[in-house]
Protein backbone atom coordinates (compact mmCIF):
# COMPACT_ATOMS: atom_id res chain seq x y z
CA UNK A 1 0.00 0.00 0.00
CA UNK A 2 1.22 3.21 -0.77
CA UNK A 3 1.59 6.10 2.12
CA UNK A 4 -0.36 9.41 1.64
CA UNK A 5 0.93 12.17 3.19
CA UNK A 6 -1.51 14.79 4.84
CA UNK A 7 -1.66 16.99 1.88
CA UNK A 8 -2.75 13.98 -0.20
CA UNK A 9 -5.65 12.82 2.19
CA UNK A 10 -6.56 16.79 2.14
CA UNK A 11 -6.80 16.66 -1.56
CA UNK A 12 -8.55 13.48 -2.01
CA UNK A 13 -11.28 14.89 0.46
CA UNK A 14 -11.44 17.64 -1.87
CA UNK A 15 -9.88 20.44 0.74
CA UNK A 16 -13.15 19.86 2.43
CA UNK A 17 -11.54 20.74 5.75
CA UNK A 18 -10.68 24.26 4.40
CA UNK A 19 -14.32 25.50 3.17
CA UNK A 20 -15.29 28.85 3.56
CA UNK A 21 -12.27 29.43 5.13
CA UNK A 22 -9.43 31.98 4.91
CA UNK A 23 -7.03 29.88 4.18
CA UNK A 24 -2.56 30.87 5.63
CA UNK A 25 -0.14 28.44 4.38
CA UNK A 26 3.49 28.09 6.05
CA UNK A 27 5.10 25.65 3.68
CA UNK A 28 8.51 25.40 1.78
CA UNK A 29 8.96 23.06 -1.40
CA UNK A 30 9.65 19.71 0.73
CA UNK A 31 5.77 19.96 0.55
CA UNK A 32 4.89 17.91 -2.53
CA UNK A 33 2.66 15.42 -3.44
CA UNK A 34 4.00 11.92 -5.50
CA UNK A 35 3.47 13.95 -8.90
CA UNK A 36 5.94 16.31 -7.42
CA UNK A 37 3.59 19.38 -7.55
CA UNK A 38 3.62 21.60 -4.93
CA UNK A 39 1.67 22.25 -1.61
CA UNK A 40 2.01 26.13 -2.92
CA UNK A 41 0.67 25.29 -5.89
CA UNK A 42 -2.08 22.73 -5.21
CA UNK A 43 -3.53 25.30 -2.56
CA UNK A 44 -3.12 28.01 -5.21
CA UNK A 45 -4.80 26.70 -8.00
CA UNK A 46 -7.58 24.80 -6.10
CA UNK A 47 -10.99 26.63 -6.49
CA UNK A 48 -12.26 25.80 -3.00
CA UNK A 49 -9.77 27.38 -0.92
CA UNK A 50 -9.66 30.90 0.19
CA UNK A 51 -5.51 31.59 0.17
CA UNK A 52 -4.99 34.77 2.16
CA UNK A 53 -1.20 34.45 3.44
CA UNK A 54 1.82 32.36 3.54
CA UNK A 55 4.81 32.07 6.12
CA UNK A 56 8.29 31.09 5.50
CA UNK A 57 10.23 29.52 8.19
CA UNK A 58 14.01 29.38 8.23
CA UNK A 59 15.58 29.00 4.23
CA UNK A 60 12.98 30.80 3.72
CA UNK A 61 9.54 30.26 1.47
CA UNK A 62 11.60 28.72 -1.93
CA UNK A 63 14.22 26.73 0.94
CA UNK A 64 16.89 28.16 -0.86
CA UNK A 65 18.30 30.61 1.65
CA UNK A 66 21.47 29.17 4.06
CA UNK A 67 21.05 28.30 7.36
CA UNK A 68 20.93 31.07 9.64
CA UNK A 69 20.04 33.42 7.45
CA UNK A 70 17.49 36.02 8.22
CA UNK A 71 14.53 36.41 5.92
CA UNK A 72 12.35 39.39 4.96
CA UNK A 73 8.56 39.07 4.43
CA UNK A 74 7.72 39.74 0.82
CA UNK A 75 4.72 39.43 -1.14
CA UNK A 76 4.51 36.70 -3.62
CA UNK A 77 4.90 37.50 -7.20
CA UNK A 78 2.35 34.77 -8.56
CA UNK A 79 -0.79 35.41 -5.95
CA UNK A 80 0.27 39.27 -4.73
CA UNK A 81 -0.31 37.56 -1.22
CA UNK A 82 1.86 38.18 1.64
CA UNK A 83 4.72 36.05 2.60
CA UNK A 84 5.24 36.55 6.29
CA UNK A 85 8.55 35.43 7.63
CA UNK A 86 8.58 33.43 10.86
CA UNK A 87 12.81 33.49 10.36
CA UNK A 88 13.38 37.40 10.63
CA UNK A 89 12.04 39.89 12.81
CA UNK A 90 10.07 37.30 15.00
CA UNK A 91 9.84 33.88 15.15
CA UNK A 92 5.75 34.16 15.74
CA UNK A 93 3.17 35.31 13.85
CA UNK A 94 2.16 38.18 15.02
CA UNK A 95 -1.31 39.79 15.15
CA UNK A 96 -1.01 41.48 12.08
CA UNK A 97 0.11 38.49 10.01
CA UNK A 98 -3.30 36.92 11.62
CA UNK A 99 -5.71 39.14 11.17
CA UNK A 100 -6.63 38.05 7.37
CA UNK A 101 -6.75 34.41 8.09
CA UNK A 102 -9.15 31.72 10.13
CA UNK A 103 -6.85 28.97 9.06
CA UNK A 104 -2.94 28.48 9.38
CA UNK A 105 -1.87 24.95 7.54
CA UNK A 106 1.47 23.73 8.39
CA UNK A 107 2.70 21.66 5.55
CA UNK A 108 6.49 21.24 5.40
CA UNK A 109 9.08 17.95 5.29
CA UNK A 110 10.39 17.62 9.03
CA UNK A 111 13.76 15.50 9.53
CA UNK A 112 12.77 13.69 13.12
CA UNK A 113 16.31 15.65 14.68
CA UNK A 114 15.38 18.22 17.67
CA UNK A 115 18.00 20.89 16.02
CA UNK A 116 15.78 21.23 12.95
CA UNK A 117 14.29 24.36 13.28
CA UNK A 118 11.09 23.55 11.61
CA UNK A 119 9.30 21.96 14.24
CA UNK A 120 9.96 24.74 17.03
CA UNK A 121 8.41 27.50 13.78
CA UNK A 122 5.48 25.44 14.20
CA UNK A 123 5.84 25.83 17.79
CA UNK A 124 5.73 29.42 17.66
CA UNK A 125 2.62 29.31 15.35
CA UNK A 126 0.62 27.25 18.03
CA UNK A 127 0.68 29.85 20.59
CA UNK A 128 0.07 32.70 18.61
CA UNK A 129 -2.95 30.89 17.09
CA UNK A 130 -3.90 29.91 20.89
CA UNK A 131 -4.04 33.68 21.40
CA UNK A 132 -5.72 35.00 18.66
CA UNK A 133 -8.24 32.42 18.05
CA UNK A 134 -6.65 31.22 14.79
CA UNK A 135 -7.26 27.09 13.83
CA UNK A 136 -4.18 24.86 12.83
CA UNK A 137 -4.13 22.38 10.53
CA UNK A 138 -0.77 19.91 10.26
CA UNK A 139 -0.81 17.98 7.04
CA UNK A 140 1.30 15.02 8.36
CA UNK A 141 4.33 13.86 6.19
CA UNK A 142 6.75 10.71 7.64
CA UNK A 143 9.45 11.15 10.08
CA UNK A 144 12.50 9.97 7.26
CA UNK A 145 14.47 8.44 10.17
CA UNK A 146 11.21 6.12 10.81
CA UNK A 147 9.08 6.25 13.76
CA UNK A 148 10.83 3.80 16.02
CA UNK A 149 14.50 4.67 17.06
CA UNK A 150 14.41 7.40 20.40
CA UNK A 151 18.71 8.63 20.99
CA UNK A 152 20.60 11.32 22.76
CA UNK A 153 20.20 13.48 25.11
CA UNK A 154 16.94 15.16 26.36
CA UNK A 155 17.00 18.83 26.09
CA UNK A 156 17.34 20.79 29.50
CA UNK A 157 15.44 23.74 29.71
CA UNK A 158 18.44 26.48 30.61
CA UNK A 159 19.42 25.11 26.73
CA UNK A 160 16.14 26.42 25.45
CA UNK A 161 16.62 28.42 21.89
CA UNK A 162 15.54 27.72 18.53
CA UNK A 163 17.35 24.77 17.66
CA UNK A 164 15.21 23.11 20.91
CA UNK A 165 12.93 24.60 23.05
CA UNK A 166 11.42 21.65 24.87
CA UNK A 167 12.63 18.51 26.74
CA UNK A 168 12.83 16.15 23.57
CA UNK A 169 15.61 13.70 23.00
CA UNK A 170 17.87 14.47 20.01
CA UNK A 171 15.92 11.78 18.04
CA UNK A 172 12.30 11.17 18.83
CA UNK A 173 10.54 9.29 16.61
CA UNK A 174 7.70 11.84 15.85
CA UNK A 175 6.36 12.74 12.39
CA UNK A 176 5.92 16.43 12.75
CA UNK A 177 1.73 16.15 13.38
CA UNK A 178 2.65 13.99 16.87
CA UNK A 179 5.11 16.14 17.94
CA UNK A 180 2.91 19.35 17.23
CA UNK A 181 0.14 17.61 19.13
CA UNK A 182 2.54 17.05 22.38
CA UNK A 183 3.96 20.65 22.34
CA UNK A 184 0.47 21.99 22.00
CA UNK A 185 -0.71 19.65 25.01
CA UNK A 186 1.97 19.82 26.90
CA UNK A 187 3.95 23.24 26.37
CA UNK A 188 1.45 25.90 24.94
CA UNK A 189 0.37 27.74 27.42
CA UNK A 190 -2.32 29.06 25.18
CA UNK A 191 -3.23 25.61 23.29
CA UNK A 192 -4.57 26.00 19.75
CA UNK A 193 -7.64 24.50 18.28
CA UNK A 194 -5.54 21.80 16.21
CA UNK A 195 -6.27 19.50 13.44
CA UNK A 196 -3.64 16.89 12.22
CA UNK A 197 -4.35 15.67 8.89
CA UNK A 198 -2.63 12.24 9.30
CA UNK A 199 -0.65 9.83 6.72
CA UNK A 200 -2.20 6.88 5.27
CA UNK A 201 -0.68 3.69 5.12
CA UNK A 202 2.55 4.85 7.35
CA UNK A 203 3.60 2.70 9.54
CA UNK A 204 6.75 3.54 12.48
CA UNK A 205 9.07 1.07 11.35
CA UNK A 206 8.82 1.83 7.47
CA UNK A 207 12.22 3.28 6.13
CA UNK A 208 11.51 6.24 3.48
CA UNK A 209 12.53 4.14 0.46
CA UNK A 210 9.42 1.80 2.01
CA UNK A 211 6.74 4.75 1.63
CA UNK A 212 7.04 5.12 -2.08
CA UNK A 213 7.81 8.86 -1.64
CA UNK A 214 10.21 11.02 -3.49
CA UNK A 215 12.53 12.78 -1.36
CA UNK A 216 12.69 16.41 -2.06
CA UNK A 217 15.48 18.37 0.10
CA UNK A 218 13.73 20.28 2.53
CA UNK A 219 16.83 22.71 3.21
CA UNK A 220 19.92 23.29 1.50
CA UNK A 221 22.27 20.99 3.02
CA UNK A 222 20.45 18.47 3.41
CA UNK A 223 20.20 16.99 -0.12
CA UNK A 224 19.99 12.91 -0.04
CA UNK A 225 18.83 10.36 2.22
CA UNK A 226 22.68 9.77 3.18
CA UNK A 227 22.71 13.35 4.67
CA UNK A 228 19.92 12.75 6.77
CA UNK A 229 20.98 9.69 8.11
CA UNK A 230 24.50 11.14 9.36
CA UNK A 231 22.57 14.69 10.32
CA UNK A 232 21.24 13.52 13.93
CA UNK A 233 25.21 13.55 14.78
CA UNK A 234 27.35 15.26 12.02
CA UNK A 235 25.05 18.56 13.40
CA UNK A 236 27.27 18.90 16.41
CA UNK A 237 29.89 19.50 14.37
CA UNK A 238 28.29 23.06 14.06
CA UNK A 239 29.46 23.56 17.59
CA UNK A 240 33.55 23.25 16.77
CA UNK A 241 35.69 25.08 14.65
CA UNK A 242 35.76 22.34 12.67
CA UNK A 243 34.19 21.84 8.72
CA UNK A 244 31.07 19.54 8.68
CA UNK A 245 30.88 19.80 4.83
CA UNK A 246 28.97 22.88 4.69
CA UNK A 247 29.72 24.39 1.01
CA UNK A 248 30.64 20.79 -0.62
CA UNK A 249 29.13 18.20 -2.30
CA UNK A 250 29.31 15.70 1.20
CA UNK A 251 27.31 18.13 4.20
CA UNK A 252 27.01 16.49 7.45
CA UNK A 253 29.16 13.13 5.55
CA UNK A 254 32.37 14.61 5.90
CA UNK A 255 34.61 16.32 8.89
CA UNK A 256 38.10 18.39 8.55
CA UNK A 257 39.86 21.60 8.88
CA UNK A 258 43.47 22.18 7.43
CA UNK A 259 45.32 21.00 10.25
CA UNK A 260 44.41 17.12 10.37
CA UNK A 261 46.57 14.24 8.73
CA UNK A 262 43.67 12.07 6.97
CA UNK A 263 45.20 9.44 6.52
CA UNK A 264 46.07 8.95 10.64
CA UNK A 265 42.81 9.72 11.43
CA UNK A 266 41.27 7.51 9.37
CA UNK A 267 43.83 4.93 11.08
CA UNK A 268 42.89 5.83 14.27
CA UNK A 269 38.73 5.86 13.92
CA UNK A 270 39.07 2.55 11.98
CA UNK A 271 41.28 0.86 15.06
CA UNK A 272 38.30 1.84 17.49
CA UNK A 273 36.16 -1.01 18.03
CA UNK A 274 32.63 1.47 18.95
CA UNK A 275 32.94 2.43 15.59
CA UNK A 276 32.66 -1.03 13.53
CA UNK A 277 30.17 -1.81 16.23
CA UNK A 278 28.38 0.81 15.42
CA UNK A 279 28.41 0.33 11.36
CA UNK A 280 30.68 2.78 10.67
CA UNK A 281 34.14 3.19 8.53
CA UNK A 282 36.30 5.72 7.83
CA UNK A 283 37.84 6.90 4.69
CA UNK A 284 40.80 9.68 4.30
CA UNK A 285 39.13 12.80 2.62
CA UNK A 286 40.64 16.13 1.29
CA UNK A 287 38.06 18.96 0.40
CA UNK A 288 37.87 22.76 -0.04
CA UNK A 289 34.66 24.62 1.15
CA UNK A 290 33.70 27.36 -1.45
CA UNK A 291 31.75 28.96 1.90
CA UNK A 292 31.10 28.32 5.74
CA UNK A 293 33.78 27.64 7.36
CA UNK A 294 37.70 27.40 6.36
CA UNK A 295 35.84 29.23 2.98
CA UNK A 296 38.28 28.58 0.30
CA UNK A 297 40.87 26.52 2.16
CA UNK A 298 41.59 23.20 1.59
CA UNK A 299 41.16 21.09 4.71
CA UNK A 300 41.91 17.05 5.32
CA UNK A 301 39.64 14.84 8.08
CA UNK A 302 37.60 12.13 6.75
CA UNK A 303 34.26 10.85 5.26
CA UNK A 304 32.31 8.72 7.27
CA UNK A 305 30.18 6.13 5.65
CA UNK A 306 27.79 3.88 6.93
CA UNK A 307 28.76 0.17 6.70
CA UNK A 308 26.10 -1.12 8.69
CA UNK A 309 22.93 0.70 8.82
CA UNK A 310 21.18 -1.78 11.29
CA UNK A 311 23.60 -0.96 13.86
CA UNK A 312 24.63 2.15 12.97
CA UNK A 313 24.45 5.16 16.02
CA UNK A 314 24.83 8.45 14.03
CA UNK A 315 24.90 10.37 17.58
CA UNK A 316 27.44 8.35 18.74
CA UNK A 317 29.52 7.88 15.88
CA UNK A 318 29.96 11.43 15.61
CA UNK A 319 30.53 12.22 18.71
CA UNK A 320 32.90 9.77 18.91
CA UNK A 321 34.57 11.94 15.76
CA UNK A 322 34.45 14.94 18.23
CA UNK A 323 35.86 13.17 20.56
CA UNK A 324 38.80 11.67 18.60
CA UNK A 325 39.60 15.32 17.45
CA UNK A 326 39.77 17.09 20.50
CA UNK A 327 42.12 14.51 21.94
CA UNK A 328 44.11 14.20 18.81
CA UNK A 329 44.56 17.90 18.16
CA UNK A 330 44.28 19.86 21.52
CA UNK A 331 46.35 22.67 19.95
CA UNK A 332 44.24 23.17 17.25
CA UNK A 333 40.57 21.85 18.34
CA UNK A 334 38.20 24.97 19.56
CA UNK A 335 34.08 24.84 20.79
CA UNK A 336 32.75 27.55 19.15
CA UNK A 337 30.74 30.04 20.98
CA UNK A 338 27.52 30.94 21.10
CA UNK A 339 26.52 34.25 21.23
CA UNK A 340 29.30 36.75 23.23
CA UNK A 341 26.31 37.41 25.90
CA UNK A 342 25.56 34.05 26.86
CA UNK A 343 28.42 32.84 27.40
CA UNK A 344 27.21 29.18 26.28
CA UNK A 345 28.63 26.82 23.87
CA UNK A 346 26.77 26.31 20.54
CA UNK A 347 27.86 22.88 21.22
CA UNK A 348 25.79 22.73 24.36
CA UNK A 349 22.58 24.23 22.52
CA UNK A 350 22.84 21.68 20.16
CA UNK A 351 23.33 19.03 22.90
CA UNK A 352 21.20 20.28 24.99
CA UNK A 353 23.82 20.04 27.69
CA UNK A 354 26.82 21.70 29.39
CA UNK A 355 27.45 18.44 30.69
CA UNK A 356 28.22 16.22 27.40
CA UNK A 357 31.11 18.82 26.73
CA UNK A 358 32.44 18.98 29.75
CA UNK A 359 32.71 15.41 30.37
CA UNK A 360 34.12 15.29 26.87
CA UNK A 361 36.63 17.38 28.21
CA UNK A 362 37.38 14.97 31.68
CA UNK A 363 37.40 12.04 29.32
CA UNK A 364 40.15 13.47 27.70
CA UNK A 365 42.25 15.19 30.14
CA UNK A 366 42.25 11.99 31.90
CA UNK A 367 43.47 10.25 28.52
CA UNK A 368 40.24 8.19 28.82
CA UNK A 369 39.65 5.58 26.05
CA UNK A 370 37.08 7.17 22.80
CA UNK A 371 34.63 4.01 23.55
CA UNK A 372 34.55 4.48 27.28
CA UNK A 373 33.54 8.40 27.34
CA UNK A 374 30.81 7.61 24.63
CA UNK A 375 29.34 4.37 27.51
CA UNK A 376 29.67 7.10 29.99
CA UNK A 377 27.74 9.48 28.05
CA UNK A 378 25.06 7.39 26.91
CA UNK A 379 24.30 5.65 29.98
CA UNK A 380 21.45 8.45 31.23
CA UNK A 381 20.23 8.57 28.43
CA UNK A 382 18.55 5.59 27.70
CA UNK A 383 16.34 6.16 31.02
CA UNK A 384 15.43 9.72 29.67
CA UNK A 385 14.61 8.25 26.21
CA UNK A 386 12.42 5.30 28.35
CA UNK A 387 10.45 8.54 29.93
CA UNK A 388 10.66 9.80 26.60
CA UNK A 389 8.83 7.08 24.96
CA UNK A 390 6.07 6.85 27.76
CA UNK A 391 5.38 10.48 27.82
CA UNK A 392 4.99 10.56 24.01
CA UNK A 393 2.66 7.78 23.86
CA UNK A 394 -0.51 9.17 24.22
CA UNK A 395 -0.22 11.42 20.86
CA UNK A 396 1.10 8.90 18.45
CA UNK A 397 -1.09 8.63 15.88
CA UNK A 398 0.46 5.36 13.94
CA UNK A 399 1.65 2.07 14.82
Amino acid sequence: MAVLTGLEVLIDDDFALLSGQRVGLMTNPSAIDRQLTSAYRLFASAPNVNLAAFFAPEHGFAGAAPDAEQIATATDPRTGLPVFSLYGDTYRPTAAMLQAIDVLVCDIQDIGVRYYTYPWTVSHILEAAGEHGVRVVILDRPNPLGGAAIDGPVLEPEMASFVGRFPVPVRHGLTLGELAGMINATWNATPADLTIVPCAGWRRAMAWDDTGLPWIAPSPNVPTLNTLRHYPGACLVEGTELSEGRGTALPFEIVGAPWIDPLALADRLNGEAWAAAMGARFRPHTFQPFHSKWAGQVCHGVQVHITDPVRWRPIHVWLGVIVTLRAAYPDHFVWLPDHPDTGVQHFDRLIGSRGVRRQIEAGVAANEPVGAILARLAEPWADDCRAFAEARRRFLRYE
